[in-house]
């Protein structure tokens, strides 16, 4: 992976000689502009948020203050939405104005949208794309999974102006996609390997995009991609708008901000640090290692006794995932795992499988949490749980899993017995045994 983009050329980028685009397009509605400073930081407060930049907008309250045209808010009223989420009252009009923006949510907050509506409002300023031309919108997505769920979203409410997007991704074959590319896209996502690629065969070029955004940018580091990710932004013209947003606020994250952005304004929803999610009961069980599996027969007696439930294990490794699944499977429970080393095809059929409720057991590794987040967000029942029987290691991934934020029910996690064991994070210690 470290030689991957060495064979993208850096930019010399001369900016009166670039077109010029249009990127501001907020103008308040006289409702927000109506309310006073006093009730706009009680409304921050009552949504824990918190802003900081030059001139941040006031947050929007409805849709309709939002200010989107007719043809974006046609599609949202269809969904069914009652109100914007704390990340969409405050984000919508901070990347509307053409700013770059830093927002950092959990998991399930609904930043995908807080984006994507933007975005669809920015492409239709801009002229048509020209043949050869590459998209006007970059998304960077850190997994497969999450590609694909933001592809759906920008499908569904940039249907009624015809926008078009692909989504490239590595896994599966190259044909399909390159062919998208090649008829034109206006919407682009992508993660970070496949689409060096594809700038290194000269499959579609960045010189159009005028609205990035790194979603999950805290993953994307985690997952070593800062090197990929620098050599794509290096390809784009240096005005554009980005839009960063993440769960966490490291000091690398602050960094690639710091880097990539230009005097941009930043909303905080809740708290900075990683903890435990107050919405979710979390259960850590202590057990000899032997002890586990008959402990997890014991739990699905339990909770697949309501033939609506689902239940979502999660393991440390690809091959205990796939022990799991066969000893489970040979015990006669509706069980398919999913995990990194599983085709695309394969991966998509098991999520269809388990959203479906045709095989209501599920084992996963952590690499899927990303992807599986939006299916368990409203699960079928008030039971259905997640059980994670982890090594202690890994008992932080455990609490902050953004699968698990994403997820208003009961956690169970099974820890294995060690002499001198020791919580590794305080949450652990307030948790039931």
């Amino acid at each position: 992976m470290s030689n991957l983009g060495a064979g993208l050329k850096a930019q010399n980028w001369d900016l009166a000689a670039l077109p010029k685009f249009e990127k501001s397009f907020y103008k308040e509605h006289e409702a927000v502009a109506r309310r006073s400073q006093a009730e706009i930081d009680a409304y921050r407060t009552e949504k824990q948020m918190r802003v900081e930049g030059r001139d941040v907008p006031k947050p929007v309250m409805t849709f309709d203050e939002a200010g989107f045209p007719s043809y974006v808010m046609n599609e949202v009223k269809a969904c069914g939405f009652s109100s914007p989420t704390a990340i969409q009252s405050q984000g919508w009009p901070m990347a509307l104005s053409g700013r770059d923006v830093v927002g950092i949510a959990e998991t399930g907050s609904g930043k995908t949208l807080t984006y994507c509506l933007p975005a669809i409002v920015h492409i239709n300023a801009q002229p048509l794309l020209s043949p050869g031309d590459g998209p006007i919108v970059l998304v960077l997505a850190p997994t497969r999974e999450l590609a694909v769920q933001i592809q759906q979203e920008v499908a569904k409410f940039g249907k009624s102006s015809r926008i078009r997007n692909t989504c490239v991704y590595g896994g599966v074959p190259k044909g399909p996609q390159i062919r998208d590319l090649s008829r034109g896209v206006e919407v682009l996502i992508a993660t970070p390997g496949r689409l060096i690629d594809m700038l290194e065969a000269g499959k579609t070029n960045l010189r159009r995009v005028t609205y990035l955004v790194l979603d999950e940018a805290d993953r994307m580091l985690d997952m070593g991609f800062e090197p990929q990710i620098r050599k794509i932004v290096g390809q784009i013209r240096p005005d554009r708008q980005t839009c960063m947003w993440s769960a966490t606020w490291p000091k690398e994250v602050r960094q690639l901000a710091q880097d990539f952005l230009n005097d941009y304004i930043q909303v905080n929803i809740g708290s900075l640090d990683l903890s435990a999610n107050h919405n979710i009961q979390q259960i850590v069980e202590i057990l000899n290692d032997y002890d586990k599996r008959d402990r997890l027969i014991k739990h699905l007696e339990k909770i697949m006794d309501d033939k609506q439930s689902k239940c979502l294990i999660f393991t440390g490794t690809k091959r205990t995932a796939d022990d799991i699944t066969k000893f489970l499977r040979h015990d006669g429970w509706p069980c398919l795992a999913i995990h990194g080393d599983k085709q695309q095809n394969e991966r998509d059929w098991v999520l269809a499988e388990f959203k479906s409720g045709k095989s209501p057991i599920m084992v996963a590794t952590d690499v899927a949490s990303r992807g599986i987040g939006m299916i368990l967000a409203q699960p079928p029942s008030p039971s259905s749980p997640v059980v994670k029987p982890l090594p202690a290691l890994r008992c932080e991934q455990m609490l902050h899993s953004p699968c698990v934020s994403a997820i208003r029910h009961a956690i169970r996690a099974f820890i294995p017995v060690s002499v001198g064991f020791r919580p590794l994070i305080p949450e652990c210690s307030s948790l039931g045994t």
